[in-house]
């Protein structure tokens, strides 16, 4: 069961003192309706422990969509390949878990400004989840924001492993990671 753990932590001080949360964090799964795509073992039992799932597009399937809700409350986005989700799923989503403000986004456009243009797209976020890239992600930002893209856990492209991302959320602070799921 390995673990790529590449860490980042916001704190913020506390405005009342919500619950601890457990955010499983998917990208670019691509698990259309009908098709043979699936989820790794690994990804599912991570997903059963979570308080919330967050997708940053190209979820592609309406049953697989009602699967994750059926697991946890999700929030989702559109993705470039979610033509048959469109109307169904917003381009952004700006929510706030365990006091941290989290936007969610697909594309983040290219690597080159994408602190600054995230920041400026989102200046109250204190993380920013997006997907597209396939490529896992977790650094700083502009302005103290996280940026995080948790890879894929079904089309690896050009990276070496499969990915999902978990986000552990408690009163202002982040604890994030990349995990490995095959």
């Amino acid at each position: 069961m390995p673990m790529m753990r590449t860490e980042r932590s916001l704190v913020r001080p506390p405005a009342d003192r919500p619950a601890p949360m457990r955010a499983v964090v998917l990208a670019d799964t691509h698990v259309r309706d009908g098709d043979t795509t699936r989820l790794p073992q690994r990804a599912w039992d991570e997903l059963h422990r979570a308080d919330v799932i967050l997708h940053a597009g190209d979820v592609t399937g309406a049953a697989f969509l009602s699967q994750l809700r059926a697991v946890a409350p999700v929030y989702a986005v559109l993705g470039n390949n979610d033509g048959a989700l469109a109307g169904t799923l917003p381009a952004t989503v700006e929510v706030e878990l365990a006091s941290v403000a989290v936007a969610i986004v697909h594309d983040s456009g290219p690597r080159a400004g994408r602190h600054t243009r995230l920041y400026r797209r989102f200046p109250h976020a204190d993380v920013v989840v997006f997907g597209h890239s396939h490529i896992p992600w977790n650094g700083p930002g502009a302005g103290g924001q996280l940026l995080f893209n948790p890879g894929s856990p079904t089309q690896r492209r050009r990276q070496p492993r499969h990915t999902i991302g978990v986000l552990d959320l408690d009163v202002g602070t982040v604890r994030a990671e990349i995990v490995v799921v095959d």
